[in-house]
């Protein structure tokens, strides 16, 4: 009883110290200088073939999420809506087609044209068609897929993509909804166009009925010793973000648990807990696409567009992956971006592998609410811009 009582006074004051640790934290300090990253920005300015996407996510093909990428190692880039056609002498050549999900696939770490190869379907006549189409119990015939974050699961080397079926329900440029989150599993050694691949309805999709939506998928992290996370506690961390309020929320589970999802738990604040419907709101004002990592003085940077569509890209520093998290700090104003009063800004995150010791390379997306008109303008307005923060 005596060794009993006192593992519980150790356990007690470890916890104490922990939280004291936690509370000590500085969440609203942090030492950096930030620039656009003119090399990355160029890598997906195209003319040929795939010439703009957005929803871009990238995962290391070989699981390691958690450090720079080396000169031998491949990263897939998912992109969601993407343009396909010829650009000549910035003109829009006739016979361009938009699909609703693409991939690429970069050799090496650097921002090399000719390194990196893309890839999508084709119909019979050879038309570019989506990579990945729904195909669930829950799926609609004309439902299509959006592209989350993803990761490549050390415990059975798979690769793990969030799908977000979506749905058009009414003519406009917002005319569409999502309907249904899905996951979908590449098999190791699965090469792009990916024809094999399952697909798993998951109880994920969060909706009460009406207009207040969401899903979880909007960012992956892998805090696993295999994956090289800086402070692991082998689980992986999915993030939700949900309604016009742009809530942010925390599930977590095991690797070898992650295709069962009874087994996913829900911050609620307190505790991990079986119920997805108490799960806490983390922090506010987010985008629908975001991420988390690790910055090197053992915080973790949130980086997000702020309130989803605006022209800031913002930071939360977090002492933790589930925080709690400081206030938002500007990182960038895309105003510059903005060459006309259609266009928009929105679903900044970044991409730690392909950033090097102490910094951040960090994308964001433009488009315009008068997509078709403003495309024959600009036809390269509709792709990822990239920005270099370094952390001092």
């Amino acid at each position: 009883m005596k060794r009993f009582a006192m593992f519980c006074i150790c356990l007690c004051t470890a916890l104490s110290q922990s939280i004291a640790q936690k509370k000590a934290v500085n969440l609203t300090d942090v030492k950096f200088t930030v620039a656009e990253a003119p090399e990355w920005s160029a890598l997906l300015k195209r003319n040929s073939g795939w010439f703009g996407g957005d929803g871009i996510y990238t995962i290391p093909m070989n699981g390691v999420e958690g450090k720079y990428t080396g000169p031998n190692s491949k990263t897939l880039f998912i992109f969601s809506d993407s343009m396909v056609g010829e650009i000549r002498e910035n003109t829009l050549m006739p016979g361009y087609r938009m699909i609703h999900n693409s991939a690429a696939v970069l050799n090496g770490n650097k921002p090399v044209t000719g390194n990196m190869k893309f890839y999508w379907n084709t119909d019979e006549k050879n038309g570019a068609e989506s990579l990945f189409v729904p195909a669930t119990p829950k799926a609609d015939s004309t439902d299509y897929y959006w592209l989350g974050d993803g990761f490549v699961n050390q415990a059975n080397k798979a690769t793990y993509i969030f799908g977000y079926r979506v749905r058009n329900m009414y003519q406009g440029p917002f005319g569409f909804r999502e309907v249904g989150n899905t996951l979908i599993k590449l098999t190791p050694g699965t090469n792009p166009p990916y024809k094999a691949n399952k697909q798993m309805d998951t109880p994920f999709y969060l909706t009460d009925g009406k207009d207040d939506i969401g899903s979880y998928g909007a960012a992956v992290y892998v805090n696993t010793k295999a994956a090289g996370a800086a402070t692991p506690d082998g689980y992986i961390y999915i993030y939700g973000v949900r309604g016009l309020a742009k809530n942010l929320y925390a599930a977590r589970v095991l690797p070898t648990d992650f295709e069962n999802f009874k087994k996913w738990r829900f911050w609620d604040g307190k505790a991990w807990v079986a119920e997805i419907d108490k799960a806490a709101v983390l922090t506010t004002g987010v985008s629908n696409e975001l991420s988390i990592s690790a910055l090197p003085d053992g915080r973790y940077a949130l980086v997000f567009q702020q309130n989803g569509m605006s022209t800031t890209v913002g930071m939360r520093i977090g002492a933790s992956p589930i925080g709690p998290f400081g206030p938002i700090i500007k990182l960038w104003d895309c105003q510059p971006d903005l060459t006309e009063k259609t266009f928009v800004v929105y679903n900044a995150k970044a991409h730690p592998t392909l950033s090097k010791p102490g910094e951040l390379i960090i994308s964001y997306n433009i488009n315009s609410v008068e997509f078709d008109k403003d495309l024959k303008k600009h036809p390269n307005l509709y792709r990822p811009r990239f920005i270099r923060v370094k952390f001092n």
